[in-house]
Formats: structure tokens, sequence, C-alpha cells
């Protein structure tokens, strides 16, 4: 009998030690089930943030230019202003203080809980960008923002939104007026090589909710009927690229103009962590106006995701987030900091920052006309630096009807 107990018992040890070996791991990454993201403790979650624009792909109306949109029409009208080596110190100043650990805090006190990165993919290659040659620091960039969600409690999300050869087609991509990337075999293989390398380096982050694999993609302007087609097998060329490395992280798909179109997007079982996300600027804060985004999002079963939505009154914002919440539809504002208002945090207008505007959207299509505008030099450069120091957040302006529109908390 001792023996038969013995034996029993040994039984039920090995039968324990089994099915402790064969559990399910613990769940440290953002998942998805159905139409919800489920966070590593098990519960919905529901997006609620802001997009980090202007920092790592400058654009021209955060700065108060119209026809000086892109990067590198902003690079070329600061190299007429005060000089190539004065512009790249403006880049420099401008990346360490534009956002910081404490711009972050401040997102993280609102009750936000995720942050979208967009980024130029110039910061992983030797091209120039915003000051550099070579030698760009993009991962140290965002590795200081994975530092600072961990310690907040955030997610962040990584958007490429300016894609080799441009992938729009307008200033957002900084591209030459075309999506060249879609009939490039060249850009497409180095946008699917820096998505693997990026995959690589933050395949065991779980701050990172997901990879956004490209924004805003092929602009209204151009033949729909022939570049929406390849969009999806780019799509999943950069998903093969990445899951080389990382199968941990949700991938994010956007569709053509201007993330609003995904009637060319026709399979979606080729990975199990992909979800959708759209973009919408005016129109009614209605269910009704995205009737398609969300007929779209049943029909694939995968969670759908505003990725960019603002710049409106602070009736129509909050009118819009209870829609988007009572659609299961997460959201990030665009943009967190900019010129003026119309964003989480507004930046003052440097004294004489007239000049500079003035100077930016002047002709500038011959050396004579360049030094006909340009203001005074000095001027220029005193203005460029008290741009950066009133981004910096201490000298920024909260806009509390503006974070109390989008569903946010302010003191």
């Amino acid at each position: 009998m001792k023996k038969a107990a013995l034996y029993l018992g040994v039984l039920a040890l090995l039968a324990g030690c089994t099915a402790s070996r064969q559990a399910e791991p613990e769940q440290t990454f953002m998942r998805i089930e159905g139409h919800d993201l489920i966070a590593p403790d098990g519960s919905k979650f529901f997006i609620r943030g802001t997009n980090i624009g202007n920092w790592l792909n400058p654009e021209g109306y955060m700065f108060g230019f119209s026809k000086t949109n892109s990067p590198r029409f902003i690079n070329e009208m600061l190299c007429q202003l005060v000089g190539e080596e004065a512009a790249a110190d403006f880049w420099q100043e401008f990346k360490d203080n534009y956002i910081t650990r404490a711009d972050i805090d401040f997102i993280a006190s609102t009750g936000a809980n995720t942050i979208r990165l967009p980024f130029h993919y110039k910061l992983f290659t030797d091209e120039d960008y915003m000051g550099l040659p070579s030698g760009h620091n993009g991962y140290a960039h965002i590795d200081s923002v994975v530092t600072w969600c961990r310690d907040n409690g955030l997610y962040l999300i990584l958007d490429m939104h300016d894609a080799p050869g441009g992938q729009t087609g307008d200033n957002i991509d900084d591209s030459y007026a075309f999506p060249w990337l879609m009939e490039s075999p060249k850009a497409q293989k180095l946008f699917c090589d820096i998505w693997e390398q990026i995959a690589e380096r933050y395949e065991n982050e779980p701050v990172i909710l997901g990879y956004e694999l490209i924004n805003e993609p092929i602009a209204h302007y151009f033949d729909a009927e022939t570049l929406n087609s390849k969009l999806e097998p780019l799509h999943k060329r950069a998903v093969e690229a990445i899951r080389r490395h990382d199968n941990n992280h949700i991938i994010l798909l956007g569709g053509p103009q201007w993330n609003s179109n995904f009637s060319n997007f026709t399979d979606w079982g080729y990975d199990d962590k992909i979800m959708y996300t759209c973009h919408r600027y005016g129109g009614e804060p209605t269910a009704d106006a995205i009737h398609h985004f969300i007929a779209f999002r049943d029909s694939t079963g995968l969670p759908m995701y505003m990725g960019e939505i603002g710049h409106n009154t602070d009736e129509w914002q909050a009118a819009f987030c209870d829609v988007l919440e009572d659609n299961n539809i997460g959201y990030t504002f665009w943009p967190y900091k900019k010129l003026d208002s119309s964003c989480m945090n507004g930046i003052t207008r440097p004294a004489d920052w007239d000049s500079i505007v003035a100077f930016a959207e002047a002709p500038r299509d011959s050396y004579k006309a360049i030094r006909e505008a340009r203001p005074d030099t000095a001027l220029a450069r005193k203005a460029l630096r008290e741009f950066v120091e009133n981004s910096r957040f201490e000298n920024c302006t909260p806009q509390k009807s503006y974070i109390k529109s989008i569903k946010l908390n302010i003191d």
C-alpha cells in the first residue's frame, strides 16, 4: 500500500510538472482579440492619446509656414536664411528640446495611454536630414521616448511618416510630388530593410504597442486604379521582413487616399497580429460619416484605430470622441504641440517670427530673389533660437479646453 501511494504521488508530481511546462507563458505584449486590443493584464485596451508630430518629421504649418511645408523645403529655406552651419545647429537644438521627458510626463498626466511617434526614414540612413549628412540618431530619440513612456505607463506606436521614395506624393512624406515608393524596387527594399532593422532592435520591448508601416499612402491626386493595388503586396513584404525577428508586436496598416480607402485590401489572414488605422479631418462628427471604416472593420473581424484626427472646434472634437468610443475605435489626436493652438501644448511665436514666415513664403527661385527677401541675419538667428526655447515644455501653454475636448484631463 505504501509503495502504491508513493507511486501515485510521483505520478501526480510529474503530471503537475508537465502541466506547468505546458501552461501559457505570461502575456507581455498587447494582443488582438476580435475588434479589441487586450493588454497584458487581460483587460480591454482602448487607445486614447496624441501624436508627437513635427519633432522627427517637420511640417511647415506647425511653424506657421504655408509654401515651405516639407522637411526638405524647410531645411533649404533655413540654409538660405542663415547658412548651412546655423541651420544644422538649429536642427540639433530643435531635436534636443522640442520633445523631452517633461512632455511625456505631461501627456501621461492627462490620462492618455498611447503616443504615436511619426518619424522620417532618413533618421536610419546616411542621407542628409535635419542638419546631419550621416550618423543619424533616430534610435537614440526613439529609445528616449520608450524609456519615458515606460516610466509613465504609456504605450508607443512607431509610425513611418516619410518612407523611401515617398508614399503619399505631397509634403507630408517629404517626397518629389509622386508616391515613387510604389514604383521603385530600390525604395521598397530600403523600406523593408529599415523596418526589419527596427523590428530586430525592439522585438522584446513591450512598451511599443506596434509598428505602423506607412502613413497616408497614395494621395487622391494620382491614378488610384493603378497604384492602390500595389499597396497590399508591399505591406506583406514589410510584414515578412519584420517577422524574421519580431513575432511579438502588432502591425498597423493604413489605406490609400489619406488612410481613408480600404477597398483594395482583400487579405487579412496572412498574419495574426494585424490591425487597421484610418484618418479623418473635418466632416460631420457622426457614426454615419465613418460608416465605411466601421463596415470594413466589421468585415475583417480586426481592430480599427483612428491614428489622426483634430484641428476642429472643441465641440466637434468632443462629439466625435463619443462616436469613436461608442464604435470601439481608439484614437490619437494630431498634434501634441505646434505654434499657437489647435493642439495640447501651444508654442508662443517668438519676436520677429513674422520675418521668418515672410521669407519662407517669399519667392526664392533665384539668388537675387533670395538676397532681396532675406531679413537681417542676426535677427533671423535670434528668432530661431527663441523658437527652440519657446518650444520647450516649460515655456509652452497647455490648451485646456482642447485637452478636455479629446476626453483627457487637466486641472
